[in-house]
């Protein structure tokens, strides 16, 4: 009844990506059921290649069925005058780069992921974003993003999905 993986633990990743390169024009997907049929009704893995408005290309692998824990978050960007490699279970380390003009150094070590005993996951920053929701509402400060900015990260789910519905033989 959560809606799925794309909308669980993936959405941070959408959610990235549209804040980098915009809304999603054009999607093809493929979803699947691995490893947890009459556990969840959702895939627990999937491929989608993105075009984006700003005429960018973009592919995502998502799974849930990584042996015993989770591997890696990354995103790679290619582009006309470099390319980085931001990664790490959390996106928390800059493991590669090539550009035009000076490299990126010195950056600080990343946070390390939430430690629950048995599981450790999740990013040790929810407490910020927490933070600045109960600000917006006892505080009345500024939201730094809007709600057509979560819906944006929606449709692209959404667009996924039906991509995804669309390709099923």
């Amino acid at each position: 009844m959560d809606g799925g993986i794309l909308y669980t633990q993936f959405s941070h990743f959408i959610d990235l990506l549209y804040w980098m390169f915009g809304e999603v024009q054009y999607v093809k997907a493929f979803t699947s059921n691995f490893s947890h049929q009459g556990i969840i009704e959702f895939e627990d893995a999937g491929v989608a290649c993105l075009k984006f408005k700003s005429g960018a290309l973009g592919s995502i692998h998502f799974t849930v069925n990584g042996y015993k824990k989770n591997m890696e978050g990354s995103l790679t960007v290619v582009a006309e005058k470099g390319t980085v490699k931001i990664g790490g279970e959390y996106l928390n380390r800059l493991e590669y780069q090539q550009m035009e003009g000076p490299a990126i150094e010195n950056l600080p070590t990343g946070n390390s992921e939430n430690d629950y005993g048995l599981y450790k996951g999740s990013m040790s920053n929810h407490h910020l974003v927490y933070q600045h929701v109960s600000d917006v509402l006892t505080k009345g400060i500024t939201n730094q993003f809007g709600g057509d900015y979560g819906l944006q990260t929606v449709e692209i789910i959404e667009k996924i999905y039906r991509a995804a519905d669309e390709t099923v033989a």
